[in-house]
């Protein structure tokens, strides 16, 4: 597109260089100048088109901002957990928050420093309703002793978790 561009622009100036370069009567001159400015304003308008381009193109990066899978944008949308089921949900007014084991909260050592989460596992095992826990809370943080997943402990306190004491 730029090359385009460059390469009207030096055949313009070329064109106006000759035409300037030769002597030329009253009439001649007018019908130059007026010459010159057609070609100046082609210029113009040219560059407005290359301008316009660009910009469009900008702009669809800007909205285009999710994963593009095989020219398919796929954009991610916060999807809210499952209701717990009624019994669970009476049991847990008399406590005011949803209970998760004690023996599941780990603290980890990474190289950005201290992460508390609840493992994966140990809830699958321990926790009646792991496979609705949040998903945005889910993470998976690399150790000393290698990848370990689980849920953000912090996240899972927004969304009305705590750790039962006992």
């Amino acid at each position: 597109m730029y090359q385009k561009f460059i390469a009207i622009i030096t055949v313009l100036s070329v064109t106006i260089t000759g035409l300037s370069a030769s002597s030329a009567s009253a009439g001649e001159r007018n019908r130059d100048l007026a010459r010159i400015a057609a070609g100046v304003l082609g210029v113009a308008i040219v560059g407005k088109i290359i301008h316009d381009s660009n910009k469009d193109r900008h702009e669809q990066k800007r909205v285009n901002q999710g994963h593009v899978n095989r020219g398919h944008v796929v954009t991610r949308e916060r999807v809210q957990p499952r209701p717990l089921p009624q019994k669970y949900r009476t049991h847990q007014r008399r406590q005011g928050r949803k209970l998760l084991p004690q023996n599941c909260f780990r603290s980890y050592d990474t190289r950005r420093g201290q992460v508390v989460m609840f493992g994966s596992r140990c809830l699958q095992k321990n926790f009646r309703h792991a496979n609705r826990l949040p998903q945005h809370c889910a993470q998976t943080i690399r150790t000393s002793q290698g990848k370990r997943s689980g849920y953000d402990a912090r996240c899972l306190r927004g969304a009305g978790y705590s750790l039962a004491r006992g």
